[in-house]
């Protein structure tokens, strides 16, 4: 079977869908994005697709190593997102020739539903009661905050209370039915990590999630020799190999690859098993849309030390579309006491809305993400 035709549509708020066709005329669906770098990626989608010419794309794993392998220069985002999309488009349409659920093809499920965490962003206190009392009413058993804004290396105490104060009203108020996961964003460096990450210990958070940025692996194993608190990063990994530090030196509790960014499902997969050797748990990140969620759930369904699932329903970012309009069959996505089925239709196990996706195309984004200053004018990470 050999690639036919494929088109990218770049769609609000902030995806890029690929669709590719075949001469046998089955369709599967990707989602290669790096967020603010739509064009980038499509590009790169573009050179990658022609590279793999007349090949069998049924055989998934050796189309990889072309793409991967194939190439001088490999790894990073752009290259890696590129190569995410492709291969979620090829596990779809092998999926749909065996009329099977991709979780299948991986070796058959481990679980039937799998937990699933809400974002509830966490930035402004006065409405912070609100907006989780809203996601723990529907069944959400975890939940995620921003921790702090802009942070230089050595600063006031100011964001350190406020973040303290958040969780302390969170406890007050749900006690310890509540799981809380805190996203440092990589926007803190390590002096000021230190004081954070101690005083967090009291209110007991699931986990803290990149309390540095992942180029400083060195800085967050000593964190984590210094905390009880479980460290999850990885969303900006992007290959085994990025990770393989990771596991070697036990620098992280709970690693986070992306679906969309680090190679797709093949890549993944094999990330998720070097973990579980580590006895490190997974928990894919995914602030994306319906096609990278759903890739994420096969892979979920097949890997044991898979945890806890991220989602974007009614994510901040969402501000125009969100992940149900973009899929025929939304129930794919019920949450039920925090808890997600997994799909079992063919492929992926979803229905894309081909003609609003075309339709919203039209519109398309130019999405970037913020820039933050200091008070002395100086570039902050967001």
């Amino acid at each position: 079977m050999k690639i036919k035709s494929f088109h990218l549509y770049k769609v609000p708020p902030r995806w890029l869908f690929l669709k590719v066709e075949t001469d046998e005329g089955l369709v599967g669906w990707g989602e290669p994005v790096v967020e603010g770098r739509a064009d980038t990626v499509a590009a790169a989608v573009s050179e990658l697709i022609s590279m793999i010419g007349d090949k069998n794309i049924l055989e998934i794993e050796d189309t990889w190593n072309l793409m991967y392998r194939g190439g001088f220069y490999r790894g990073g985002p752009v290259l890696m997102s590129a190569i995410a999309g492709i291969d979620q488009a090829l596990w779809d349409i092998k999926g749909k020739f065996y009329n099977t659920p991709i979780h299948q093809l991986l070796g058959g499920k481990s679980r039937d539903k799998m937990e699933v965490y809400s974002w509830v962003g966490g930035d402004e206190p006065e409405i912070l009661l609100d907006e989780v009392q809203r996601v723990y009413d529907k069944g959400f058993k975890t939940i995620k905050i921003n921790g702090t804004g802009k942070l230089r290396f050595l600063d006031t105490y100011q964001e350190v209370d406020a973040l303290l104060n958040r969780l302390k009203t969170l406890r007050d108020h749900f006690g310890m039915t509540l799981n809380i996961a805190i996203d440092f964003h990589g926007r803190v460096h390590l002096p000021m990590a230190k004081i954070l990450i101690k005083e967090l210990e009291e209110y007991r958070p699931i986990f803290v999630e990149e309390p540095l940025l992942s180029e400083n692996l060195d800085s967050i194993a000593e964190l984590n020799k210094r905390s009880n608190i479980p460290i999850a990063l990885g969303e900006r990994l992007y290959s085994r190999w990025d990770f393989k530090p990771v596991f070697e030196r036990k620098i992280a509790d709970i690693i986070q690859p992306d679906l969309s960014h680090a190679g797709g499902i093949t890549e993944c997969k094999k990330i998720a098993n070097m973990a579980e050797a580590y006895d490190i748990a997974l928990a894919p990140h995914c602030p994306l849309g319906p096609i990278a969620l759903a890739a994420c759930l096969q892979l979920d369904a097949n890997a044991y030390n898979a945890t806890i699932q991220e989602q974007s329903l009614g994510i901040h970012y969402n501000e125009t579309n969100d992940l149900l309009d973009y899929i025929t069959n939304s129930s794919v996505f019920d949450y039920e006491n925090g808890l997600v089925k997994i799909p079992t239709g063919p492929g992926l196990g979803i229905e894309v809305n081909e003609e609003y996706v075309k339709q919203m195309a039209t519109i398309g984004h130019n999405w970037h993400n913020p820039i933050w200053r200091h008070d002395d004018n100086a570039i902050a990470e967001w």
